[in-house]
């Protein structure tokens, strides 16, 4: 991984987007459906692109709400649509089309007052708490985020009725319906003017804000906090979370400290990310060195990507947690400590994800749910109280209310931050310590990913990939155990590979939008064995790739 000068750097004003311009091409820009690159296209996390690269447009916006209009029409989906955004300079202009159009098809429309920003899991709680209990006329919605990419990036995800992200045969079809819709001069779109959206008798407001905090009490233990007196730090990162935190401060009782409440749509605030980008990642050491030269203030400190649904933890005996050290540390805690979830219900991790949990889980004694990479792979099990967590190691998790019934089926990065402050609050000591004795016990793990170039062609070869197709019987001077393309917990297809040995293993997968392929790799004897194994990963990936 070759780091920027830049890294963990203030970010220099020639980085900065200019936002008028991004704008504009947002408007003036029109994408040509023949082109690939321009077309819409749904990832793990919706639509995403750059309205200067015609990936993320007017056209595609308008294209893609009147498809899900038409897939709502079709499963007589007729509740309220709640639409949420975060501060992304594009999802201002995003939100105006999608509004004309929803307007103009009719559908009863919840939105935030005063232009607030909504996280994404105050998206799902509000559909989630709407259909609780009904059998019809179920509530959706649409998220306008992309989440924690950089400045100049839109994105625009459907949840179903179920609350969390979409599955892959819903955005397929809401893909190709809006497609044609493109390729057909955007025929067939219903739309009306903005103002006459906003004030359409099917435009309501809702209080995201309140209802999200005002029921944090029912999946945290807001008292033990209070009672610990302990001292937290929370860093928004500009995004939607940048009004709840104070909130959550004054309605809770807790001595919750903002570090910085600004907004500000080019991010120039962000230290620069490991490739030079501005990037709103609150996993990684490098966006996060606002919050990491404040650690010793607080007793434990956090933050949230742009739409809240990552999280990242700052502790003083570690620092920034990596991400699967601290899913670790969750579940530990949290099947120890909420006796009203199910007995059977099960720790959900995506296949790339450390195989700590897995150990964690065994001394659990609960079963482990493994899945492909996509959040949405966990809605079914947090729904119905079969999943207590569900958990990604890009710092993305979801658990159950304290009773055992679903708070979120989406990516929640505030109550995982909450978390914390009430594992630090209830054992006397934060996260990084008690992952530290995880190890001691279960053993260290050493873990990375990086990147393989790789042709559209190399990728789609890995993307099919069999077992047999894999010829090595060896990884990093141990016996393959394990190759698997479909994951053990509900046969999805990994799309990709994951190679297992007894001390490690690798996994690798093409990139959705780079010409790349991703490969994670853990190893618990060391950092040379982990070394080892990335580059017998890209031998036994790129063998394979060629006889493919």
């Amino acid at each position: 991984m070759n780091v920027s000068p830049l890294a963990g750097k203030p970010a220099p004003p020639a980085l900065l987007v200019n936002i008028p311009r991004l704008i504009t091409a947002y408007y003036a820009e029109v994408p040509d459906p023949s082109v690939p690159a321009e077309r819409v296209s749904f990832g793990t996390s919706g639509h995403r692109g750059s309205a200067f690269a015609r990936s993320f447009n007017e056209d595609h916006i308008l294209a893609i709400t009147q498809a899900i209009c038409q897939y709502r029409a079709k499963q007589g989906t007729d509740g309220p649509l709640y639409l949420g955004i975060d501060s992304h300079a594009l999802s201002e202009p995003a939100f105006a089309s999608a509004l004309e159009v929803l307007a103009a098809n009719g559908v009863e429309v919840m939105i935030a007052a005063g232009g607030e920003y909504t996280p994404t899991p105050a998206v799902s709680h509000a559909i989630l708490t709407y259909n609780r209990g009904r059998t019809a006329g179920m509530a959706d919605g649409i998220v306008v985020t992309p989440s924690h990419n950089p400045p100049e990036d839109g994105g625009f995800k459907y949840n179903p009725p179920s609350g969390g992200p979409a599955d892959t045969a819903v955005t397929g079809w809401i893909e190709a319906q809006a497609n044609a819709l493109l390729a057909n001069g955007l025929k067939g779109v219903k739309r009306v003017p903005f103002a006459r959206a906003l004030t359409a008798t099917t435009t309501h407001h809702h209080d995201f804000l309140t209802a999200y905090v005002d029921d944090l009490g029912s999946v945290i233990d807001l008292d033990a906090i209070r009672s610990a007196r302990i001292t937290l730090g929370v860093d928004p990162l500009g995004g939607a979370s940048v009004h709840y935190w104070g909130r959550i401060a004054e309605r809770l009782g807790i001595d919750l400290t903002v570090v910085s409440d600004e907004v500000d749509p080019t991010f120039r605030f962000m230290t620069v990310d490991w490739d030079g980008k501005i990037r709103m990642d609150p996993s990684s050491p490098h966006a996060m060195q606002r919050l990491l030269a404040l650690k010793e203030r607080f007793d434990i400190a956090f933050a949230c990507d742009t739409d809240a649904d990552r999280h990242g933890i700052v502790t003083r005996s570690a620092g920034l947690l990596p991400p699967n050290h601290y899913l670790a540390v969750a579940i530990f805690y949290l099947f120890r400590n909420r006796p009203r979830w199910r007995p059977d219900a099960a720790v959900g991790k995506t296949a790339v994800s450390s195989r700590m949990i897995d150990l964690v889980a065994a001394k659990l004694g609960r079963r482990l749910h493994e899945v492909p990479v996509g959040f949405k792979w966990f809605v079914d099990g947090l729904l119905d109280g079969s999943l207590g967590f569900g958990g990604e190691e890009s710092a993305g998790a979801s658990f159950l209310r304290r009773d055992g019934t679903v708070w979120s089926t989406d990516k929640d990065g505030i109550i995982p931050a909450l978390l914390a402050a009430e594992i630090t609050a209830r054992t006397g000591r934060d996260p990084g310590e008690i992952y530290v004795d995880l190890t001691r016990e279960l053993g260290e793990s050493f873990y990375d990913r990086v990147d393989a170039p790789a042709t559209p062609a190399q990728k789609d070869a890995l993307k099919k990939l069999s077992a047999e197709q894999i010829r090595s019987t060896e990884l990093a001077g141990e016996p393959i155990q394990t190759i698997l393309t479909r994951a053990p917990g509900n046969d999805g297809p990994i799309g990709g590979v994951k190679v297992v040995a007894s001390s490690g293993w690798f996994a690798a997968r093409p990139s959705g939008t780079e010409d790349v392929y991703k490969i994670y790799a853990e190893s618990f004897r060391g950092e040379e064995h982990l070394h080892r194994i990335q580059a017998e990963a890209q031998e036994i990936v790129a063998g394979a790739m060629a006889g493919a």
